[in-house]
């Protein structure tokens, strides 16, 4: 339980982010930056915070079943299970964010699938820390 609480408060708020950034910079807003437009970022962040919450609750959640699910195959480390979540979430965010594109290229590729990465395999390390039961000592 613990696994899909970590990455339902951290999946859309990272993801959120990151897809605001990669929106941002696709659109040329950061050819000049300023601290001025730092800032207007992170306010503008802050204003649509819910909505991040809103429509990214569901696949954080789709994340967690799919580390949940790995967690519980012995042979895969947690190492290798960040990895297979991080490109899952990286090729989802990939398809469902692929059509926003403005131009098509690497630049973009990457900019939109790191939504789905980063916050995939940030859950999925802090699950391991913090959620996992930890083997006992033995007496």
């Amino acid at each position: 339980m613990k696994r899909y609480l970590i990455f339902a408060a951290v999946g859309p708020f990272l993801g959120g982010f990151l897809m605001l950034f990669a929106t941002t910079y696709a659109s040329g807003y950061w050819t000049q930056t300023s601290a001025a437009e730092v800032t207007k970022l992170f306010v503008v962040f802050g204003k649509t915070l819910q909505f991040a919450y809103l429509f990214g609750i569901v696949p954080a959640l789709m994340m967690a079943a799919v580390d949940d699910i790995l967690f519980h195959v012995r042979r895969i480390g947690w190492v290798a299970r960040m990895l297979i979540v991080g490109a899952i979430a990286f090729a989802m965010a990939q398809l469902i964010y692929g059509g926003l594109r403005l131009e098509p290229g690497a630049v973009q590729f990457i900019l939109y699938g790191l939504p789905g990465l980063v916050p995939a395999v940030v859950a999925s390390w802090l699950a391991h820390k913090f959620a996992e039961p930890q083997p006992q000592p033995a007496a």
